[in-house]
Parts: C-alpha cells; structure tokens; sequence
C-alpha cells in the first residue's frame, strides 16, 4: 500500500484529535446477522448498530441525490446497542440514510457501514432486490477448477487501467464490462483486455479496489478522474465510477456480477483486493458517524492512531469492526462468487480476526485464494505478536503474505530508486534470490544471514509466500530497471527483465505479476502513480506489438509452470528434499536442481540456472541434459547438450533429463 499519505483532507484529519480516550470494550456486541437492510416485496427492515447514540433518524429519498425526500422516521431502540424500523410495502427503488443524535450534537446523515447498495457517490443506500441484479446464467455460473494455492499466477489488474486506451478497442472503456468484453484488438491485431489475459494463461485476476470509494466524483464522469481506489466508502458494494451508470445501484452490481461470470467462462478466477484497515475519511466516514470512534484504533491521547499512513487504522480486533469484516467478505463470495482477496497492509489487521476471516471463508469456499501485504505503513499501537505481519506469517491460516526479500532481491530497493538488483548486476544478492525460489521457507542451503530483510524463514509452507517483481505500488519494473541500470543499453535491460519474470515465475510459492509487465509496461517513471492521469496509468496495448518477444516469453514461461509440478511443490518437505542448490556457482550465479520423479514430473530432473552478472559464463554440467531454455530463449527443439553451457549475461537458463 501506499507509503505516502493520500491527500484527501486526510492531514487535517490526523491532527484533528478530536477522539477522545472511551471504554470502547464496555459497548454492548451484537450477533444477529440482520444489520442493515433486510428487504422482501411485503416489507423493509432496517437495523444499525450505535450504542450511544440518544435518537436515530431514518430518512427515505426518492433518488440517489437531490432534494426529494419522501418522509423520516424516528427508529426504535433494540437489543445490544441496535436501533430498528421497518417500512411496510414494496420500497425497492427508494434511498435512505440514517442520522444518529448524540449527547446533544446531532451527526451527519450516512448510509449505514452494510449498505449493499448506494446511489451516486455513495452518500444514500438504495433498496433494492439483490436477486434482480443477477445476469442471465448467475445462478449456473461455476468458478474454474483449481487444486492447490501453488497452482495460483496471479495478475493484478485496475479495471480502468485494463481498457481506457484507444489503442484497446475495447467499447466500454474503464468500466466492468469493459474487461469482460471479448474479441478485442490492438491496432496490429493482436488481442487486448480478457482475451488477452486469457492468451496468457494466467489463474486469477487480482483487481485493484473495486468497491465503492471516496475520491472520483461519479456524477462528474466527464471530468478526468483517476485513483487506485484505497481510500473506501461503502466496502460492500461496487464502485459507481466502473459501471455505466453511477446513478442507479442496481446497474453497478449487475455489470460487476457480468465482470466475474465472463472471467470464470473463460478460466479465470477473480480475487478482490480490499482495504479494511482505513477508511477514505475518519470523522466523517459511515462508520465514525454512527459510532464515534469505535471502530479505530487511537494513540494514548485518544487521537486516531495512523499505521496506514492515510489518516487513521480500523481496530479489526474490535468484535464489532471484526464481525464486519467477516459479513462483508462473505458477502463478496455469497453475492459475487469472488474467489479470493487480496489485504492491503495486513499487517494492520490483528492474527485471529485474518484467521477467523480464512475459517469462514474456507467452509463455503474450500479452495478461495487469501494473501495480504505483510507490513504497515506506520506504527501501530496493537503490538506486533498480535498482527498479520509478514514474520508472523507462520501463525496465519492458509493466508500468504508478499515476498519483499525476492521483489528487492530481484531489481533493488523500490525506496531506492539507483539501487540494483541481482537482475541487474548488484553484488551479493544471491542468498536473497535462493530465499525466495524456496519462498521463504526453511532450506539448509539458505544463508538467511546474508538474505536482504528476513534473517530467517518466515513461511512454514511455500504457498503462505507470494514471489513478485513489481506491482501496482512504486515504479514499473521496467521503468526501475531504467533508472538503477541507466547505463546499460535497451536490449541488456530486456534481458534483465526477462530474468526476473524468470525467477518469479520458477520460484516456489505462489508468482505475481504486474498488468502489462509482460510487455514491459511503464508509467513513463511516475513511481507512485495513484492519482496520475490516463495517460500515465492506462496500458498501452501497442506495446503487445513492440515487445511481441517479452510476452511470448512470459507466456511460455507460465505454461512451462503449469505443465511442471517440480516449479509448485506443495510442502516445505519436498523443496527441502528435493531442491538442491549448486555450491559451485561464481558471484551472481544461482544454480539448483530439482528432482521431478519425486513429484510425478514428466522431468526428472531438471536444473535452473540463473546469470544475473553483465558477463558471459561457462558452467560444468554432469551427464547429458535437454535444453528447455538457453539464455532468456525457449528451446521448442530441445536440443541435447553434455558436459558445459554457457550463460549470457542477465539470462535464466533451464535444462532437464
């Protein structure tokens, strides 16, 4: 996540101060499963949680906007801190907000934190039938088969990113169905959006924040407009921004539901990247309007604690910030057959709520893809032992966390911009990439002493460990590679690319790519591009053509993975078996081998061999070997060699028997 603070009235926020030291643990708990709206063509019943609240006020309007308000009831108070009201007849179409009162000072109206569904901008709820949202076919619509976390490629993707170039030629540009359009193409013919991603061969589709957020004004879409997406609003519904029409609720959810059952049709899984450690405003935000302070975590002034550095931290430990946590993710698979998440800083979050969040999720959806970023942003005041931070990794249920060892390992520090990595020539790199092609595990030939981060293993299976070069955050791989490797010319630093996809996509654990890495994406060196114009941001599908060589490279590469259980080993117990590292290897040099016969691989054994220096080498092999690939190269003819190989410079090499 982003390690800037986003300036959306955030700062003044900060200082603010204005929560003051309360007993939060003495609020009353509430464990019905009715919060919200619950509506039936007979009747809508609504229900929030505000244990100090003195009167509550429901208002119903007749639109998402505007002056148009039909009537304003005066709810009652309930069990555990809820306050009730219940409409009579048919109100689908209507909007509504609620206004609590206390002490003597009256809040501002919000719809409350379970809304569903949200007029434009997400200042109203909207009533309506979730079942009328359901595109043709929902109720058959069925995720791709998928055995093992280790199988997962990853692709993480914003959905305006995706499709908003003309060179896309996809219609409904920057919406959801947009990249659930098929049959679209670059200008030189070759495919764009889903079918591209499918060319590709990827699992899942990872999406930026894809629910409703705070910074683009839906009703001004004419404007430019561009964010990221990780300052939310309403967690439990899609944003208005991606759909055709921002204005009416039932149009957003439906296109978002036509965005997943297009991705499964095609193979594709789809994962949510959300963002429940903060919300896009504090004092204002749905959550603090109706419960003042409650659901964030405050310093030992009583002011809003900030570990994600945007203002402010949800107490996930909270029961009532944890219940919401697990109701909205279960909503998302419920309603919209999303098959996994992605946490942004995690490590904000506390281990038992993660834990019990993977619990749920896993018995309705045994084979959902869970991982999170492993760090915060910030200080936070939960102790460290508590929360989902990276080093306590082995505490977390089937949940993986990012793999910062090999990313800096691979390019160098993404906070120093000059700084190599093993791809690009840096010394003493290669313990660093050896603990990442084991994820992270423990392995008796990892000098974890010299590993650039963990001096120890931190994951106790390879699947709790994501292996990535680049993403969203920070530069492009190959803008970075152009400003550490400024020296070396275009077609080294391609070279060197190629190498670090390699090592991603060969490593154990689960690989991560970037939308548009494969065809050396960049962002014209914007390193932290969460507000940048189209122009920066949006890919740029000619790319495909001018770099036809890196993708086909990537994309063989991911079938080579696919086809080979040895690169996806489903235990700590077998990479330590049966994956040696080669003790002869020069200085930026990784060499290992991997017996297949012991995971049922076509190979039986198979050696990788990884050149990361700007020179030639020549390396001794035992016996007769098959060339798969020679120096950034496939070999489709799998020509046979003996005795030595020679490496280029920045080249991934890979033989087998």
């Amino acid at each position: 996540m982003k390690r800037i603070i986003m300036l959306f009235g955030f700062i003044a926020q900060l200082f603010s101060g204005r929560a003051q030291k309360v007993n939060y643990d003495s609020y009353p708990i509430y464990k019905g499963d009715d919060l919200g709206l619950t509506y039936t063509k007979s009747e809508s019943r609504f229900k929030i949680w505000s244990p100090k609240a003195k009167k509550v006020y429901l208002t119903i309007y007749k639109n998402g906007s505007g002056e148009n308000r039909e009537s304003t009831l005066q709810m009652n108070k309930s069990s555990n801190g809820t306050w009730a009201a219940e409409l009579k007849g048919d109100q689908v179409g209507k909007f509504y907000t609620f206004k609590i009162k206390i002490k003597r000072k009256w809040n501002n109206e919000v719809p409350d934190p379970y809304a569903k569904a949200v007029g434009v901008n997400g200042k109203r709820a909207m009533i309506i039938d979730l079942k009328e949202t359901d595109p043709v076919g929902w109720k058959n619509d069925v995720s791709p088969v998928f055995n093992s976390m280790n199988d997962a490629v990853i692709y993480e993707l914003h959905v305006r990113d995706a499709s908003i170039a003309v060179n896309s030629n996809i219609v409904n540009k920057g919406k959801f169905i947009g990249i659930a359009e098929k049959g679209t193409k670059n200008e030189e013919g070759l495919s764009t959006g889903l079918d591209h991603i499918k060319e590709l061969g990827v699992t899942h589709v990872h999406l930026l924040p894809s629910f409703d957020y705070y910074s683009v004004d839906e009703s001004k879409l004419y404007k430019p407009q561009y964010n990221w997406g990780y300052d939310p609003v309403n967690f439990n519904v899609p944003e208005g921004s991606y759909s055709t029409d921002p204005t009416d609720g039932n149009v957003r959810i439906n296109e978002f539901k036509k965005m997943v059952k297009t991705f499964h049709e095609n193979g594709i899984r789809v994962v949510l990247d959300v963002a429940y450690n903060h919300t896009g405003q504090t004092e204002e935000s749905n959550f603090n309007q109706l419960v003042p302070g409650y659901y964030y975590r405050h310093d030992k002034k009583g002011k809003f604690s900030n570990a994600t550095a945007c203002g402010n931290e949800t107490a996930s430990e909270m029961p009532m910030m944890r219940k919401f946590m697990i109701e909205s993710v279960l909503h998302w698979v419920n309603e919209y057959h999303i098959d996994g998440f992605r946490f942004d800083l995690m490590g904000v979050h506390d281990i038992e709520t993660m834990n019990l969040i993977s619990k749920e999720l896993h018995k309705i959806k045994p084979d959902i893809l869970l991982y999170g970023e492993g760090w915060t942003a910030g200080a936070s005041p939960l102790p460290d032992s508590h929360r989902a931070l990276k080093i306590n990794a082995s505490k977390l249920d089937r949940i993986a966390v990012f793999s910062d060892d090999i990313r800096d390992g691979i390019k160098g520090s993404v906070f120093e911009h000059e700084e190599k990595g093993f791809v690009s020539g840096e010394e003493d790199t290669e313990e660093s990439i050896k603990f990442g092609i084991v994820a992270a595990t423990q392995h008796q030939q990892v000098d974890y002493s010299k590993v650039n981060y963990s001096k120890a293993p931190y994951a106790t299976q390879p699947f709790q460990t994501i292996s990535y070069a680049s993403c969203h955050d920070n530069h492009t791989l190959w803008d970075k590679l152009a400003i550490s490797a400024k020296d070396a010319t275009i077609t080294e630093r391609k070279e060197m690319h190629k190498l670090a996809l390699s090592i991603v996509l060969t490593s154990q654990g689960i690989p991560f790519l970037h939308a548009g890495t494969e065809f050396l994406r960049s962002k014209k060196g914007v390193e932290n591009s969460f507000n940048s114009p189209d122009s920066i941001n949006g890919i740029d599908w000619s790319l495909k053509t001018k770099n036809k060589e890196i993708f086909d490279y990537v994309k063989t590469l991911i079938a080579l993975r696919k086809d080979h259980p040895a690169f996806r080993m489903t235990s700590t117990d077998l990479i330590k078996s049966n994956l040696k590292f080669r003790e002869d290897m020069e200085k930026g040099v990784v060499g290992y081998t991997i017996n297949g016969i012991a995971v049922k691989d076509t190979w039986k054994k198979i050696m990788v061999l990884l050149n990361g220096t700007n020179q030639n080498k020549k390396l001794n092999i035992d016996g007769k070997w098959n060339i798969a690939i020679s120096s950034n190269k496939f070999s489709p003819e799998r020509t046979e060699i003996s005795d030595s190989i020679y490496l280029k410079p920045h080249t991934c090499s890979i033989l087998f028997q």
